[in-house]
């Protein structure tokens, strides 16, 4: 969720801060600031709106410079998006500013405590407690490292937090408790930030900060303690990706270059994980292969579209190891006290690995004896360090708040992980012929059928514009379809702010039918010409067709039984049942980001919306 840079150098500080928070400004904010350490003290801006609202102030009102500083990013939690709530927040003094991405639980039994003895606050947030605090212990201790360890001993909840004193004018210091924040170390200058994409214009090297860390960072220094003080043990590691890679490259939107990333993506996925023979070689699965061979249930928790990418492995998993397989929404799951144990497995899905819902799930589902993989994207996050196995997607960063390549990279690698257990267990063609081995070839060359998905793509961008007028647009699939129609509603309402639903389409009967009415658009995803699911799918077709809808059907190529009940036909290249999501998905991306741009919206930045959701 919200963005935070913290930085101390050679460099101008306002420049590295504000450079810093344009590339974390995929995460979604509704305000924005900073303060820097300058000769004379300290020094604050901050504005609601947007990063160039907080750019127009600082050109009217020109900051001092210094060479150590921190700004932010926020989404609203506590209070509204206002000048007054944005951080960075202040002590009485204006010696100390902080900023926060979180939520301090115990914000009101400290607030009431502060205001007994005499502090006054200016907004209404839970983060101002926290400057106060700092205040108090930095004026017992003269050492604001110490100041930070004895505050976050005081604080319940999740928390990032990153502060300055004017009396420490070449020292930034952080704090970690379930919510992102890792080290760049760069030549004579440091930082801090919520993602590297904050500093990899300066650095590729950065340090991964664990649960319940304190970091001072200086400009040729980084010293880590725990909260108590003990020295604590780092990871450092270098980002496999340059600025370039999180830059728009020509295109509009970064949807669009993202959406036409996709089929590399997807390769780099594959990459090194199947040999000469078809043999899967999955390294980073640690876990051993006795114990996946007693498992008798598995668990998919995720949020979101990484909920749909699950959705979509139970049909694999199942299919391939013919164990039980349920899917969970993460934010729901420990809250129903789920049945497991040592022989439950459970994978948690995340391209963030810092999605808080999930990592919750993930440590319930590891206090119950369960064993844990992830699948995720982020090196180094949290959800991956704390899981007992880990397939990373290597979609390459993505800034869109919209998943586009992570969702499909996470698809991809939920296949691997379902035919790897499969292989293990004997139960999907251990000597890799038949379905399993169709799967394998057909997966390495998905990267040429996704390439003509996107190259084909402006007929449904023209479609798209055609029904920017209308109020909804419903889904329908069958099998591993109706997760594709899901994500493809889910899309449309996060971009267009549109009505969008999804549904089973053998539901339509039992409800949904009731909905369609004379030219209501419904995006129908056809499953193969061969399927036995294919001539009931056409029947839902004739059923809303007859009563006034407007039929867009996705189907492979050759099916040629659709044609005479669909007004709009999308054609996506012929593959195994169990990969068509990953082709039939690509034109739905497509639709929701035209008909976005169409209705003049923020594509990248969809209001309300926050890339990565670090509180519960």
């Amino acid at each position: 969720m919200c963005g935070i840079v913290g930085y101390v150098g050679r460099a101008s500080a306002v420049g590295m801060i504000i450079s810093g928070l344009k590339r974390l400004e995929y995460r979604g904010y509704d305000s924005a600031g900073l303060a820097v350490l300058t000769g004379d003290g300290l020094e604050t801006a901050k504005k609601a709106g947007k990063l160039g609202k907080l750019e127009e102030l600082l050109r009217q009102r020109p900051l001092p410079d210094g060479s150590a500083g921190i700004g932010h990013t926020r989404w609203a939690t506590h209070g509204g998006p206002t000048d007054a709530n944005a951080h960075p927040h202040l002590d009485n003094a204006g010696q100390v500013a902080v900023v926060h991405n979180g939520i301090i639980e115990n914000f009101a039994a400290l607030r009431t405590e502060l205001a007994e003895r005499a502090h006054k606050f200016t907004s209404e947030t839970d983060t101002e407690v926290v400057a106060h605090l700092l205040s108090e212990n930095f004026a017992a201790t003269g050492d604001l490292a110490e100041a930070m360890r004895r505050v976050c001993r005081r604080l319940d909840g999740a928390f990032t937090l990153v502060a300055v004193h004017a009396a420490a004018p070449d020292v930034v210091v952080g704090a970690r408790r379930n919510s992102p924040l890792v080290v760049g170390v760069g030549q004579g200058e440091n930082f801090l930030a919520s993602d590297v994409a904050a500093f990899i214009a300066h650095t590729r090297e950065a340090i991964e900060l664990g649960q319940d860390q304190v970091v001072e960072l200086r400009p040729d220094s980084v010293t880590v303690t725990d909260f108590q003080g003990r020295p604590a043990d780092v990871r450092p590691y270098s980002v496999d990706w340059d600025i370039s890679a999180a830059e728009k490259g020509g295109y509009d939107q970064f949807m669009l270059k993202e959406i036409a990333e996709q089929p590399k993506a997807v390769a780099d996925t594959l990459l090194g994980r199947i040999d000469t023979n078809g043999n899967l070689t999955l390294d980073e699965i640690r876990i051993p292969a006795q114990v996946l061979r007693e498992v008798d249930k598995i668990v998919v928790v995720a949020c979101g579209t990484a909920f749909h990418a699950g959705m979509i492995a139970k049909y694999a998993i199942e299919h391939w190891t013919r164990v039980p397989c349920d899917v969970e929404l993460a934010s729901e799951f420990r809250y129903r006290d789920p049945i497991l144990d040592s022989r439950s497995l459970v994978i948690a899905i995340s391209q963030s690995g810092e999605t808080m819902d999930t990592l919750m799930a993930l440590r319930h589902a590891r206090e119950q004896g369960a064993k844990v993989l992830a699948i995720c994207n982020t090196n180094g996050s949290t959800i991956p360090r704390e899981s007992d196995a880990v397939l990373y997607t290597h979609a390459g960063p993505e800034v869109a708040v919209a998943s586009t390549k992570a969702f499909l990279t996470q698809v991809v690698a939920c296949y691997l992980v379902a035919l790897h257990l499969g292989h293990v267990r004997g139960t999907a063609d251990t000597d890799w012929d038949g379905d399993a081995a169709t799967i394998v070839r057909e997966l390495l060359d998905m990267d040429k059928l996704l390439s003509r998905v996107v190259e084909t793509a402006e007929p449904i961008r023209e479609l798209a514009r055609s029904l920017k007028d209308k109020d909804t647009v419903l889904f329908l699939g069958r099998h591993l379809g109706y997760p594709v129609a899901l994500e493809g509603a889910l899309k449309l309402k996060e971009l267009a702010y549109m009505h969008a639903e999804g549904f089973a389409a053998g539901e339509l009967k039992h409800g949904p039918i009731a909905l369609i009415e004379d030219d209501l658009p419904v995006v129908v995803i056809a499953p193969r010409g061969d399927s036995p699911l294919h001539n009931k799918i056409v029947s839902n077709i004739q059923e809303i067709r007859a009563r006034g809808a407007r039929t867009i059907v996705i189907a492979e190529e050759g099916d040629e039984a659709v044609v005479p009940y669909a007004d709009h036909l999308i054609r996506i290249p012929r593959t195994h049942v169990m990969l068509q999501p990953l082709v039939a998905t690509v034109p739905l991306q497509v639709f929701a980001c035209e008909m976005a741009t169409a209705r003049g919206h923020e594509v990248d930045q969809p209001r309300n919306l926050a890339k990565s959701v670090t509180v519960e």
